[in-house]
């Protein structure tokens, strides 16, 4: 059975193929980095950090820190969840 947030990092996949966008999904695990986003995504030549959440679930401090990093890189930080992952696309283009 898929959690809230797989059904959510789901329909974000799902997006970024039909919109013909390079993203990964970070493994942690000891081998990544913790609180690194969920996807890293190109698009347009703009690289998107992606942290998908489920229910009232929110981003921990180490995923702010990573989230502010890329903000801070000139990336975009985003946070997904049931209640924009609709809006995905449009998000992004609205950054490209």
């Amino acid at each position: 059975m898929a959690t809230p947030e797989s059904k959510v990092k789901k329909k974000t996949k799902e997006t970024l193929k039909r919109m013909g966008c390079y993203y990964a999904m970070t493994v942690t695990g000891g081998f990544g980095s913790s609180g690194t986003p969920d996807i890293l995504v190109c698009y347009k030549g703009k690289f998107y950090g992606i942290e998908c959440k489920a229910g009232k679930n929110k981003t921990t401090q180490l995923q702010n820190l990573h989230l502010d990093s890329i903000r801070l890189s000139g990336g975009v930080p985003l946070i997904i969840n049931e209640s924009n992952v609709d809006d995905l696309q449009k998000l992004m283009e609205l950054a490209s």
